[in-house]
């Protein structure tokens, strides 16, 4: 091979990984990716290598991934005893440090996740809407791999680049109020839903996709507001409870002197968010059922110290669904930002997650060519 030849090998390459770590967008947001549950679900449904590198773990999962160290990435919302939230795979850690690589933390074993640990759960208000489920939980996070200390963020289907957070998240329901078939077996996937975690509590949201309205409630533009405002509750710590209710406002709508308003979030350069227009009104409730701790988590598993599995990603996905009967906290603040505007009519959330992999690719690539043109001179 010629040094022209081997010249134009290597600036080829070179090129290829430079437009590898600049592109950011997918071909087909992930949003827009539909997986039937559980017969067609891929290994992963983020196959891309882009400016965030790629999925860190795998969507399809089954006993042989269950356990304290699964990487699975497909959750589930169902009832007040069988929910997951996204949480870092690795701690201590913080959500806006993870938020490309979390994995699904659950109440319910059978589907290859990891399960919450007991005692980790100290209150839950599980509710169905006419258009979405939303659990809003208490709990020691410490337990779910984050710092004490972390006021936490905002996951969601979407993200900057399209391509959600966590990368490749999948999420399913066989309860949802306007999809479900209420055979407990038959699940719909969840295609706009939302989860804040952070400062011992989160809220989980998943809106039925034959609402016209899912992407308003299930919002994903407020990373910065917190619980209160994007999932407005009733919620107790202690108290253990599942409830019909009433659809919110969409997040970040409000009336004011007679006018429907629009908040507009605050870019985090101009500082915290110090002050709000507008009390979020949390929607009536009725029908509400309590229980005991035990009764919705003894499944759960006691953990001491590291807890061993040895997660893969084959076989068939299975799991049974136990079905309960019908049916303040605090905000969650991601990030910091001042006070933002609001407008007549109704920014995406700010982005993060390395490209390590993507980088050590790059290096991989270009001395492998610099070998071969030595090589070969």
């Amino acid at each position: 091979m010629s040094a022209v030849a081997l010249s134009a090998l290597l600036a080829a390459a070179a090129a290829s990984v430079v437009n590898a770590q600049t592109q950011q967008f997918p071909a087909t947001p992930l949003a827009n990716k539909h997986f039937a549950y559980p017969s067609g679900i891929p290994y992963q449904a983020d196959t891309d290598d882009l400016l965030r590198g790629t999925q860190q773990g795998y969507n399809l999962c089954n006993s042989t991934t269950e356990g304290q160290s699964s990487l699975c990435q497909t959750a589930f919302v169902n009832d007040a005893s069988d929910w997951c939230v996204w949480a870092p795979p690795n701690g201590p850690s913080t959500i806006g440090d993870t938020e490309g690589e979390e994995v699904a933390w659950c109440t319910k074993p059978g589907r290859g996740t990891r399960l919450i640990p007991a005692g980790a759960i100290t209150g839950v208000q599980f509710v169905r809407s006419p258009s979405y489920l939303q659990v809003i939980a208490f709990m020691d996070q410490t337990k779910l791999n984050l710092e004490a200390s972390d006021f936490g963020g905002e996951l969601d289907p979407h993200g900057a680049d399209l391509r959600g957070n966590p990368l490749g998240g999948l999420m399913y329901s066989n309860q949802l109020p306007q999809s479900g078939t209420g055979d407990n077996s038959t699940f719909t996937q969840v295609i706009e839903w939302h989860n804040f975690i952070g400062s011992n509590h989160t809220c989980m949201k998943v809106c039925d996709p034959k609402d016209p309205n899912a992407a308003d409630y299930c919002q994903h533009v407020f990373d910065r507001i917190g619980v209160q405002y994007t999932c407005p509750n009733a919620a107790q710590d202690g108290v253990f409870e599942m409830c019909d209710s009433d659809n919110q406002e969409y997040p970040g709508v409000y009336t004011s002197d007679g006018q429907t308003l629009t908040y507009t979030q605050p870019a985090e350069s101009l500082g915290p968010i110090t002050s709000m227009p507008y009390t979020a009104v949390v929607p009536a409730s009725s029908n509400c059922v309590t229980f005991q701790s035990a009764d919705l988590f003894s499944a759960l598993p006691t953990i001491s110290g590291a807890a061993a599995a040895t997660p893969t990603a084959s076989g068939s996905n299975s799991g049974s669904v136990a079905a309960a009967s019908k049916g303040s906290t605090s905000n969650v603040a991601s990030r910091s930002g001042s006070s933002g505007s609001a407008s007549p009519t109704g920014g995406s959330t700010s982005q993060t997650g390395g490209a390590h992999t993507l980088r050590t690719s790059a290096f991989a690539t270009i001395a492998g060519v610099v070998f071969a043109v030595a090589f070969f001179a």
